[in-house]
C-alpha cells in the first residue's frame, strides 16, 4: 500500500505559539447579562479556552455576545442558543460558565453534570438548601470539575484578610460571620 505524505499545519500541534486544539477547553457561556458577559470576555483572553457558543433567553443579549465572540476570533462560528438544554446536548463542548438569574442555577448545574460538562457557576448556588444539595449530588455523581464563584473571594483585599487571620495578626478569632446572597 502506498502512503501519501500528509502536511499537518503547525497550529494543529501548537508549534506556532498557539494552543493545540487537544489542549484547549471548548466553552459555552450561559447567561449574558453584565456578569456573564464579563466572565465570557475574561475567557476570551485565555489562549487555552475557545468560546464556541453563547446562550441567553434574551435575543439582544445573545446577539451582543455572539458579536463579541465572533469579533474576537474573526469568524462567524459562535453558535447561539436560547435554551440551555439544546446547548448542553453538544458533544464538542467541554465546559460551561453559568451566570443566569439565581433561580436557574441548580437546574442548569444538574443538566451540565448529567451531560458531563465541567462548569463554573456564579453565586448563589440555588434558591434553597435542598436545590443546592441536589446540584452537589449531581456534580459528585458525574465526577465533573465544578467551581462555585464568589468573585470577591479571589480579590486581593480578601486574600490579605485571610492571610492576616491565618497568621494570627488580628488576635484570637472568636466568631466568623459569612454571607453569600
Amino acid at each position: 500500500a502506498l502512503a501519501a505524505p500528509s502536511i499537518v499545519p503547525a497550529s494543529a500541534l501548537g508549534a506556532d505559539g498557539t494552543t493545540a486544539p487537544s489542549n484547549r477547553v471548548n466553552l459555552a457561556s450561559i447567561g449574558l447579562g453584565i456578569q456573564g458577559t464579563g466572565n465570557m470576555r475574561a475567557f476570551l483572553g485565555k489562549p487555552e479556552v475557545h468560546v464556541m457558543a453563547v446562550c441567553d433567553v434574551h435575543e439582544t443579549q445573545r446577539a451582543k455576545a455572539k458579536k463579541i465572540v465572533d469579533d474576537h476570533y474573526r469568524s462567524q462560528d459562535c453558535a447561539v442558543y436560547r435554551d440551555f438544554r439544546e446547548l448542553m446536548a453538544r458533544k464538542d463542548l467541554d465546559a460551561v460558565v453559568i451566570c443566569t438569574p439565581d433561580h436557574w442555577h441548580p437546574l442548569i448545574v444538574i443538566e451540565a453534570a448529567r451531560q458531563g460538562k465541567h462548569m463554573y457557576c456564579e453565586k448563589p448556588m440555588g434558591w434553597s438548601f435542598r436545590a443546592a444539595q441536589a446540584a452537589g449530588r449531581a456534580v459528585r455523581q458525574s465526577k465533573v470539575v465544578f467551581q462555585f464563584g464568589t468573585q470577591q473571594r479571589s480579590d486581593r483585599k480578601f486574600r490579605l484578610a485571610c492571610e492576616l487571620v491565618r497568621n494570627g495578626k488580628i488576635g484570637q478569632l472568636k466568631t466568623i460571620l459569612v454571607g453569600v446572597p
